[in-house]
């Protein structure tokens, strides 16, 4: 077994029980392309977490199901609001803007986190023929930066944003872990609150891939299917994906998994919160940690357990916690940041 590391909770394995799921899917035959009872089931599991009014689409990642989620909404003449961090203004190549033909525009905030007065300054120019059209605020939960929105600044948002005929899209590639950690069902801080489409991802939670577009509204998916076999996310064995998402959610996996990588994380904390070379630059609220550390030691420890520099500017570095970190992967690994800091920081 490769040694563990703390660059992305996309790194880990996939759990037990959900590569158990797969192997159980894999006996016979079943009829392609989502028409079987693996993906059936999947869909009615979805529904008891997310409410029976909506509509469920199963994609292969978590790009796709940000880029289809935008498409379905918009025309190409809309913008769509996200903060300057997010994972889609940042890290999906602009295939947001290159599919949907929408402008991007980036709010620079503190901690990840958009609310009215920083969204209301991109509202201008309305009914302007000469200006990209403002009708999506595509919000992260958790943000990039790890921290939550609580389910009433949602609420929030979501008020707003209906106020002025725009759509609220939610980016949930880590919602199990920002729902265990504000102790909340998955409806109440997405739909309940007010969010009209989510991407929901579990391949961050212990999934070997796949993630699901959920409407809020199924008159919001009308057409979708076409859109997500143009955008080729229309999985010919569905029930691989589909049976996933069974076991993910049969006996609270989610939860399991996700209060175990965010217990990790704090566990972490506490092992470098006072070691004077680092500063934790935002509250550790999931399962990640952004840490500010000397440049000088950045490389030699990549070398030995690799992670993402997270700001090159500010030197500060993300580490990652998964469903299957341990207690002693994180000792080890601060037992490496101590020697480092020992031998190259003078």
């Amino acid at each position: 077994m490769g040694k563990r590391k703390f660059a992305s909770d996309n790194a880990s394995g996939i759990h037990p029980d959900i590569l158990k799921s797969i192997i159980q899917a894999n006996q016979g035959h079943a009829i392609a392309y989502g028409n079987d009872i693996y993906s059936e089931k999947a869909v009615t599991v979805f529904k008891e977490h997310f409410g029976n009014d909506i509509a469920v689409f199963f994609v292969l990642t978590g790009t796709a199901s940000n880029v289809l989620s935008i498409n379905q909404i918009t025309s190409p003449y809309h913008s769509v609001i996200v903060a300057a961090s997010a994972h889609q203004q940042v890290h999906e190549c602009g295939a947001p803007e290159r599919f949907s033909g929408c402008k991007y525009l980036p709010v620079y905030t503190k901690d990840g986190k958009l609310n009215p007065d920083l969204i209301m300054p991109h509202l201008v120019e309305l009914g302007d023929i000469h200006h990209s059209q403002p009708k999506v605020v595509s919000i992260s939960q958790p943000t990039e930066m790890g921290t939550l929105y609580l389910e009433e600044e949602i609420k929030q948002l979501s008020d707003f944003v209906h106020k002025h005929n725009m759509y609220l899209h939610l980016d949930g590639a880590r919602l199990a872990n920002a729902a265990v950690a504000l102790n909340k069902n998955l409806y109440d801080i997405t739909i309940g609150a007010g969010v009209d489409v989510i991407s929901f991802g579990g391949t961050k939670n212990g999934m070997l891939m796949g993630e699901a577009v959920i409407f809020a509204d199924k008159t919001l998916a009308d057409d979708f299917e076409y859109y997500r076999k143009q955008a080729m996310q229309l999985a010919s064995k569905m029930r691989f994906l589909a049976a996933q998402f069974i076991a993910y959610f049969e006996n609270n996996l989610w939860q399991k998994n996700a209060a175990h990588a965010n217990k990790m994380a704090n566990f972490f904390y506490n092992k470098i919160k006072n070691i004077p070379e680092i500063e934790v630059v935002y509250k550790v609220e999931t399962n990640g940690l952004f840490v500010r550390i000397p440049k000088s030691i950045i490389q030699v420890m990549q070398a030995e357990s690799f992670f993402y520099v997270f700001d090159e500017q500010e030197s500060i570095v993300r580490w990652m916690c998964s469903f299957d970190t341990t207690e002693e992967d994180i000792i080890q690994f601060v037992e490496l940041l101590k020697k480092s800091i020992e031998q190259y920081v003078s």
